[in-house]
């Protein structure tokens, strides 16, 4: 099985990246902080075995080349539009390269654990399986999982809303599709979800020693 991890993100430009975390810590602090949420996530990514990691940016034309050499990745550009409207253009985009198997995950999640992504992918191997979602705290989703595109998952969800997940479990039921949960986590867009990241990040890092 032919298998892709799209990776949505956006140039790390002041003003442009985190505005709910600049409202606290300034422009520049922000986009400095989504940078290294950034690079985090890209150099994880490159860990997964038999997964190819493509990333789509929210940028202009122009940008595009810089932004693939500057983070030496594999780059698309996200189409005009809503959320909804960019991940399923860039699922289809995906799936007509010829990947059986695609997740998508943001780029502000610098602390997911890759075992949740592979574990996505072993769930979409099973034929009675169609979605797999990766719920955040906040009533969103962290990961989509698809075989192919179901485009009612994408169309009239409140993005950017407590309700994604629901809307979006919701939306599959309805089309009878059979969906999956896995372990929720929590990407970073407030104060607050950067002072548990970096909780969770003390309690995993090994003693300094003297």
């Amino acid at each position: 099985m032919k298998k892709g991890l799209l990776v949505f993100a956006r140039a790390p430009i002041p003003g442009k990246v985190k505005t709910r975390l600049a409202a606290t810590f300034g422009d520049q602090a922000a986009a400095e902080l989504y940078e290294t949420m950034l690079q985090d996530v890209l150099k994880a990514t490159r860990q997964l075995k038999d997964i190819e990691p493509v990333v789509f940016w929210d940028c202009g034309e122009a940008l595009l080349p810089l932004l693939a050499e500057r983070y030496r990745c594999n780059s698309r550009r996200q189409i005009s539009g809503d959320l909804g409207q960019r991940m399923q253009a860039a699922f289809e985009e995906m799936f007509a390269r010829g990947f059986e198997a695609c997740c998508i995950i943001g780029s502000d999640a610098p602390d997911l654990p890759l075992s949740y992504i592979m574990e996505a992918y072993r769930l979409l191997a099973a034929p009675q399986v169609d979605v797999v979602f990766g719920p955040s705290k906040d009533g969103g989703y962290y990961l989509l999982g698809l075989r192919q595109v179901w485009g009612q998952l994408f169309a009239q969800i409140p993005w950017s809303s407590a309700a994604v997940l629901e809307q979006s479990l919701a939306a599959a039921r309805d089309s009878a599709l059979t969906a999956v949960l896995l372990p929720e986590w929590q990407d970073i867009d407030t104060p607050e979800d950067l002072q548990a990241f970096r909780e969770r990040k003390r309690l995993t890092s090994p003693p300094e020693t003297t």
